[in-house]
């Protein structure tokens, strides 16, 4: 089973920037979409940002000209580069795959671990 791991988070005060990976432990399985989710506090866990294989990307209203979502197939990575942070931008932030197992014909819905992103002055 492929897992994913994100990494790059932490404290940033507001107006900084933080990019946010998320490396794939197998390149076998191929990207259907991969999406950045996030969970702050006392609320929903909402879609922030995702891309398809074909790199069609599409964002939350609530992040839209400060986030970018990018992928490097080489790697099997998927970054966020989160710019002009705001408070209200804390919180947990989980990386999602769907992805595709060609040597089954098998699609996989995996998640991270989520990582802590935190803007405060």
């Amino acid at each position: 089973q492929v897992q994913l791991v994100e990494s790059g988070g932490g404290l940033v005060q507001p107006g900084g920037s933080l990019r946010l990976s998320c490396a794939a432990s197998s390149t076998i399985f191929r990207v259907v979409t991969m999406d950045w989710y996030r969970q702050a506090p006392g609320k929903e866990r909402e879609k922030v940002a995702t891309i398809s294989g074909g790199g069609t990307t599409d964002y939350a209203d609530s992040v839209k000209a400060r986030f970018t979502i990018t992928r490097d197939n080489a790697k099997s990575t998927v970054y966020l580069q989160m710019n002009s942070l705001e408070p209200e931008d804390t919180a947990i932030y989980y990386c999602y795959g769907d992805l595709y197992d060609y040597r089954y014909d098998q699609r996989h819905s995996v998640w991270g671990q989520g990582i802590q992103v935190t803007v405060s002055s």
